[in-house]
């Protein structure tokens, strides 16, 4: 993933970028990041406002329930928590924890976890986190998602399943701050929105890889589902999300550019933060994430004047660029042009040594990394024009 100006692991830009920079965020939370997420702070509050009448099924499998289905089901919640996970059980079971040690009362939100997998790991997750939450009046579902692929599918799945009329969202790889859901809630009350955005924080190396650091663009995300909140009739009015967005690329910002677009407001929740803690990953990283160039393309189809404003007013040229030299170089060496061989190689070179020494800025130093950087520096360009052409021609629009 690539925040707006750096040019490295993914496609081109991360997310949509608000111009107004996010308020301070309380220092236990950093304290929450320098660790990396690694404990998660127990509940303020374990005080239950109210009673139900019988607790509902722990765990849910589309309508399958692990208590009796003669018991009732409980007064509605007031906000539901959307989960979407893959096969990552390690990572969701840090989440839970987070999620149900928030300080809101427990009988007035449930947890929907949406497995993608589905796998039996996860499902056992679920089921003993639920167990283990019951005796507090918290609801944890499990809904298994089989007829689609990708996280924009499995959160479809979530909030329809869900029963509450705001639908908070975030991803099994955050450790929300204890305090998340209840600033959420206060801040969509107090605007008025269709939707807000907390802060996500994620925490980095002094010397971080390119790797990290484009990861580190969640922090000035204008609008993403690893920390979001959407009342139910705004999703329900523009059908949620396109379950098209197959890879988790772009589907937050088609939401928010639906909700807009349908005359609902996208404000800051104050307060509402996650910790998102940045994932292992292999060498060469970069690579492979620029097959998620296409859904560029396909979000340019749908708003192609917010995608303008909010996202990226011009193509990459300077990749164009680059294969322009190259292919010049070619021609020239087939034509047997010295001049225009040579040309065209010192316009590719100067501009992928340029799209090097960018990735380098302010990174890590270690003999692989730099390895790293100078290989993919040479394929990124290519293989990202190459995608966004894919996604042009898939989704019928004119799109460089």
């Amino acid at each position: 993933m690539t925040p707006p100006a750096r040019g490295g692991a993914a496609p081109v830009s991360l997310r949509a970028v608000g111009a107004e920079a996010r308020p301070e965020i309380r220092p236990e939370v950093h304290a929450q990041a320098e660790a990396a997420a690694g404990t998660v702070p127990t509940p303020t509050s374990d005080d239950a406002a109210g009673t139900l009448e019988a607790a509902t099924s722990a765990t849910t499998a589309t309508v399958e329930p692990l208590r009796p289905a003669a018991q009732a089901v409980p007064a509605r919640p007031d906000v539901s928590v959307v989960v979407p996970t893959y096969r990552r059980a390690a990572l969701l079971e840090k989440c839970l924890d987070a999620l149900v040690a928030q300080d809101y009362d427990p009988t007035r939100y449930e947890i929907v976890v949406c497995d993608d997998g589905p796998d039996d790991d996860t499902r056992a997750l679920v089921e003993r986190t639920a167990e283990a939450a019951r005796a507090r009046g918290l609801v944890v579902r499990y809904v298994p998602v089989t007829r689609t692929q990708g996280p924009a599918g499995a959160r479809n799945a979530g909030w329809r399943a869900a029963h509450a009329p705001l639908i908070a969202f975030t991803d099994d790889d955050t450790v929300p701050d204890p305090h998340w859901l209840c600033a959420g809630r206060d801040a969509m009350a107090a605007s008025g929105a269709a939707a807000a955005c907390g802060d996500i924080v994620v925490p980095l190396p002094t010397r971080p890889t390119d790797y990290e650091a484009d990861a580190a663009g969640l922090t000035v995300a204008e609008f993403a589902t690893a920390n979001a909140f959407v009342t139910r009739a705004f999703l329900e009015q523009t059908g949620g999300f396109d379950e098209r967005f197959t890879q988790a690329w772009r589907e937050d910002s088609d939401l928010q550019f639906s909700i807009m677009r349908a005359g609902g407001r996208v404000e800051h929740a104050r307060g509402a933060v996650v910790v998102h803690p940045v994932r292992p990953a292999p060498w060469g990283v970069s690579i492979a994430q620029q097959r998620k160039a296409q859904f560029e393309a396909l979000l340019y189809s749908k708003h192609p004047e917010l995608y303008r404003q909010r996202i990226r007013r011009w193509p990459p040229l300077h990749y164009y660029a680059i294969a322009a030299g190259a292919l010049l170089a070619v021609a020239g060496a087939l034509a047997g042009v010295t001049e225009l061989a040579a040309f065209g190689a010192a316009v590719w070179f100067v501009f992928t040594l340029a799209f090097f020494v960018r990735r380098m800025n302010g990174t890590s130093r270690r003999s692989r990394h730099i390895a790293e950087m100078a290989w993919t520096s040479v394929l990124i360009p290519f293989l990202s024009i190459y995608w966004r052409l894919y996604g042009a021609f898939r989704y019928r629009v004119w799109f460089l």
